[in-house]
């Protein structure tokens, strides 16, 4: 025995009290069944299920595979066995996909009562078709990741776009998201896209219409609306939001499916920290938005829209200096 503690040295057997403790858990079980059953309580507890968020990123992590071989595959990738490979991950994407798809269909009919939509043949037709789509899609992101290139000195390669730039993860997923969004897929898109954002912290709504050679530069903070229509080879910066303007609640229901998003013409540069708000802002071709600029009017093609310089304020030792010395220059 310790003189501080008193502590004789030995282990304490905690099996008595265990077993207290696990006596007591059948009635904190039916606490819990019974509030997972309640009214008003969110809960699927269905012989249908749900979609499966999981098999929903397994399945974004397949087709980065597909779309872009030999960079996230686990095996190597080389002339001789890439038809075998991607072979291999096309048909596990049309498995996986066509039930996550028949999933949400179901879903959707029991929750809204619709008219059955035959969904397992809807999940095959789906997945059948966005795979058909696959090199059309690689096209459009070799296109974002050359865009990406030429506009940022500081990439090395467009290995290191693909590889690493969060801004063409978070592009990658929305078109493919944005894909299945068009076919009229519920709830998976915007599964996809939201696990994109948080991993990124850009925020791209499977609805938005994105043209061709878009590039998002750090990215941190992007917001692109549900409504959005952006043109080809825009540019945008961290910190960016193309949004809407405040609904009231009352007329929240009156506003779904409804444009409250901006519209960014071809070849337009938007600079970190601007706010694009509003359904019938259009920002015209060629024009550049500058760092923290708040917009919720349109501007017509090839302008520029800058905030004016701030007053800063130089002080050294509690004193003013520079600019701030003189009620002229400060003023």
């Amino acid at each position: 025995m310790t003189e501080e503690t008193g502590d004789t040295g030995t282990c304490k057997d905690g099996s008595a009290t265990y077993s207290d403790f696990r006596r007591r858990l059948p009635g904190v079980i039916d606490a819990v069944v019974a509030a997972s059953g309640r009214q008003g309580h969110y809960a699927h507890i269905d012989y249908e299920p749900i979609p499966s968020e999981d098999a929903i990123v397994d399945i974004l992590e397949k087709l980065r595979q597909i779309l872009f071989p030999g960079y996230f595959n686990r095996e190597k990738v080389d002339p001789i066995n890439l038809k075998y490979q991607l072979g291999q991950l096309t048909s596990a994407v049309f498995d996986m996909l066509s039930e996550q798809v028949c999933r949400a269909v179901r879903y959707e009919c029991f929750k809204y009562e619709l008219p059955c939509s035959d969904c397992m043949q809807r999940g095959y037709e789906t997945a059948l078709s966005f795979l058909e789509g696959i090199p059309e899609l690689q096209a459009t992101l070799t296109a974002d990741v050359d865009a990406a290139y030429h506009g940022d000195p500081a990439a090395k390669s467009c290995d290191e776009i693909i590889f690493s730039y969060p801004g063409m993860y978070a592009i990658t997923v929305y078109r493919i998201a944005h894909r299945l969004h068009e076919m009229g897929v519920p709830l998976i898109p915007r599964i996809m896209t939201e696990h994109s954002h948080s991993l990124t912290g850009i925020d791209i709504h499977p609805g938005a219409e994105i043209g061709k050679s878009f590039v998002i530069d750090h990215g941190t903070g992007i917001v692109v609306g549900e409504t959005s229509i952006i043109g080809d080879n825009v540019r945008i910066y961290q910190g960016v939001t193309i949004g809407a303007l405040s609904v009231p609640e009352d007329r929240c229901e009156d506003m779904r499916g409804v444009k409250r998003h901006p519209t960014i013409e071809d070849n337009v540069v938007i600079y970190s920290g601007a706010t694009i708000l509003g359904g019938k802002t259009i920002i015209g071709t060629r024009s550049v938005i500058g760092g923290n600029v708040w917009l919720t009017e349109s501007i017509p093609p090839r302008t520029t829209v800058l905030i004016e310089n701030p007053r800063l304020i130089y002080r050294r030792n509690g004193e003013a200096c520079g600019a701030d010395a003189s009620g002229d220059e400060g003023a």
